[in-house]
């Protein structure tokens, strides 16, 4: 079956994997548990720590905020679509699309931070 929200919540527990998406473009597919467990797009980061906890003294890391406007979907900006609001956002990022590659077993990101062989090209 495939079936689409934004209630991270319900997506844990009822779907075995998952596809996070930014304006209409992959940006990480992988197991339910693996994503949780290992995020590892900017974007999924923030998405999970958009999500409420609770919990008494969490304070959010800067990184997992995001900033900035949503850009135009008819009209997106070069390079990856999600750069103008990346707090981890590399020269590449705003010229190159990056591609969908596994950087873990069966966890495929497209992202500049990770290089071929899934190594972390950038701290996150």
């Amino acid at each position: 079956y495939f079936f689409i929200t934004h209630d991270l919540g319900v997506v844990k527990h009822f779907c075995d994997r998952i596809l996070v998406m930014y304006l209409g473009n992959t940006c990480e597919l992988c197991e339910s548990k693996e994503l949780f467990a290992h995020p590892l797009h900017p974007y999924t980061k923030s998405l999970l720590a958009s999500v409420p906890r609770p919990t008494v003294n969490r304070v959010k890391n800067e990184e997992e905020i995001l900033q900035g406007e949503v850009p135009s979907s008819t009209n997106p900006p070069k390079g990856c679509p999600f750069h103008t609001r990346c707090s981890s956002c590399m020269d590449v990022c705003r010229i190159v699309k990056p591609e969908s590659k596994e950087v873990r077993p069966q966890h495929f990101v497209a992202c500049h931070l990770f290089d071929q062989k899934g190594a972390l090209n950038h701290e996150v």
